[in-house]
């Protein structure tokens, strides 16, 4: 089993930044890609970005320039840093991996509980 567990989340005001971070545990054998998802009230959960195994990463046009995703050197965190962050960021942010397990080859996507993140006008 594979767990993902998200920190960071809070209130701020508009302009200001947070940082995310997302920890894998478990039965890993292989991260193929870690990322962030977000889901506002009363709208579909919506991909942010996402970093592979190499390092590539990919953006939402929506947060491009602002957000920074990256992982540590063991590749089982991930963070995102949020900076001039608008009043539209709000929203219940998820973690994201897709992850063989160990001893295993097939990979599936795994979710974490998500953390809020609000930011006021």
């Amino acid at each position: 089993q594979v767990q993902l567990v998200e920190s960071g989340g809070g209130l701020v005001q508009a302009g200001g930044s947070l940082r995310l971070s997302c920890a894998a545990s478990g039965s890993i054998g292989r991260i193929n890609a870690m990322g962030w998802f977000r889901q506002a009230p009363g709208k579909q959960r919506e991909f942010v970005a996402v970093i592979t195994s190499r390092g590539n990463t990919n953006y939402a046009d929506y947060v491009k320039g602002r957000f920074t995703i990256s992982t540590n050197n063991t590749k089982n965190t991930v963070y995102l840093q949020m900076n001039s962050l608008k009043p539209e960021d709000t929203a219940v942010y998820y973690c994201n991996a897709d992850v063989a397990a160990r001893y295993t080859t097939q990979s599936y996507p795994y979710w974490g509980q998500g953390t809020q993140v609000t930011v006021s006008s």
